[in-house]
């Protein structure tokens, strides 16, 4: 059905279309509800938005409502998953599609599920994937700068991740509640909406906190909590979703239990080591995190997560003209923290590699880059200059599952199998 509007699309002058885009996105969602009978209505859904900590706060959310005994279903970034059976994300893409969003609620429904998670963004929103959707609850986790030139300011990016708490305080669910971060600036806003239970959340929740090598300490509703998940990032994840499972009747040793047990989620501050089995295991006295850090803010985060560590940077940018603007900013970012850095190709899209490593040089001053286009070879370049102690650490990708480039061209990547291959070679 959804390939029918496109082909529509293709035949209707630009112009016209554009001036039409807002209320063919909105039908496509509306039909989309309608083929698969308007699921969300049989089921509990509840998103998480926000520029940063979407995809971890997803699975944060799915663990411990696991761990309470209910049947989950989560769409995200990382992975889709109903019940038992999970599968990654392969389509470069959060939630692919309108028609693709309702028909995984309706078998979700199908399969007896008691709620759905979804990871929600501003490009959905703009594109109406959240609407005719039922919600009970939603998580913003933070705001920054991001997809500015694709919104057409940071006030339209703002009021596109807006747009899904209003979809949630127009639900039409009994109860609807909002867990905000209220320690970002915007926090407040998404707890000013009607007809919801607006919850607040802050780092001062967890205190004490303490943070380590080995992952964090915090306190929840009296609990203590040791959890294997690495920075002050990763604690606000987890009191957010704490908060949201709390007000949902979870209890808080059964919250502890479930925080305890997550050991880390795909492609987000990602361990890369070894197999234990390995002959040459101990020979590997250095760490390999992968991490989908994308924007400045969240590329200064990943840093601060390792200050014991002399660190080897591995980082690129989305090329297609997208958020130029912050390409010599992370660059900057780098030099302020990273010991060795090692500029490579991310998602060139149709967009000059060479030219988006010179916008990132931009910002380098003073340390000298190495320019490693090929991205498996600055990986394997890294390992071979990485010391004891070390934190190599690679950005931008997380479990992004092809790298972009012109004409259309993509080429199957994962970079943490990239990174288990050299260390392979290194340690054989």
């Amino acid at each position: 059905m959804e390939s029918i509007f496109r082909f529509i699309k293709k035949i209707i002058p630009r112009p016209i279309f554009s001036f039409f885009q807002p209320f063919y996105h909105h039908a496509l969602a509306f039909v989309g509800a309608c083929v698969y009978r308007f699921p969300s209505r049989h089921i509990k859904v509840f998103a998480v938005t926000g520029t940063k900590g979407k995809s971890t706060t997803v699975e944060i959310v799915n663990a411990i409502f696991e761990e309470a005994g209910w049947k989950t279903a989560v769409a995200g970034t990382v992975r889709f998953k109903i019940g038992d059976i999970s599968e990654p994300n392969l389509y470069k893409m959060t939630i692919p599609g309108r028609f693709f969003v309702q028909h995984f609620i309706r078998r979700a429904v199908d399969a007896q599920c008691d709620a759905v998670i979804l990871e929600m963004t501003s490009e959905g929103a703009k594109q109406f994937r959240h609407s005719f959707i039922e919600f009970d609850g939603l998580i913003f986790t933070n705001l920054a700068p991001e997809h500015i030139e694709s919104h057409g300011g940071y006030e339209k990016y703002r009021d596109a991740k807006l747009s899904i708490a209003r979809a949630v305080s127009k639900s039409s669910k009994l109860k609807k509640l909002i867990v905000s971060n209220t320690d970002d600036k915007e926090g407040s806003l998404f707890l000013q909406f009607s007809g919801i239970e607006a919850i607040g959340y802050s780092k001062k929740d967890g205190d004490p906190i303490s943070l380590s090598d080995t992952g964090s300490l915090f306190t929840f509703k009296s609990e203590t909590i040791h959890s294997p998940l690495r920075g002050i990032f990763n604690v606000y994840n987890m009191i957010g979703s704490a908060t949201l499972a709390f007000s949902c009747g979870v209890n808080a040793g059964t919250i502890k239990s479930a925080l305890e047990k997550l050991k880390g989620v795909r492609g987000r501050v990602e361990s890369i080591t070894l197999p234990t089995a390995h002959p040459n295991v101990h020979k590997q006295t250095f760490e390999v995190i992968v991490d989908y850090a994308h924007t400045p803010d969240s590329l200064q985060k990943l840093y601060e997560a390792f200050p014991h560590n002399r660190k080897i940077c591995i980082l690129g940018n989305t090329g297609g003209g997208r958020d130029k603007w912050k390409r010599p900013a992370m660059g900057a970012i780098a030099e302020t923290f990273c010991d060795e850095i090692i500029l490579t190709n991310e998602d060139p899209y149709d967009e000059n590699p060479d030219a988006i490593i010179s916008d990132i040089a931009e910002g380098i001053k003073i340390k000298k880059p190495l320019i490693i286009l090929d991205r498996r070879l600055a990986i394997a370049t890294a390992i071979s200059h990485a010391q004891q102690h070390d934190a190599i650490l690679i950005s931008g990708k997380g479990t992004d599952p092809y790298i972009m480039e012109a004409n259309g061209k993509k080429t199957p990547w994962d970079d943490a199998v990239v990174v288990r291959e050299e260390l392979e070679k290194r340690f054989h």
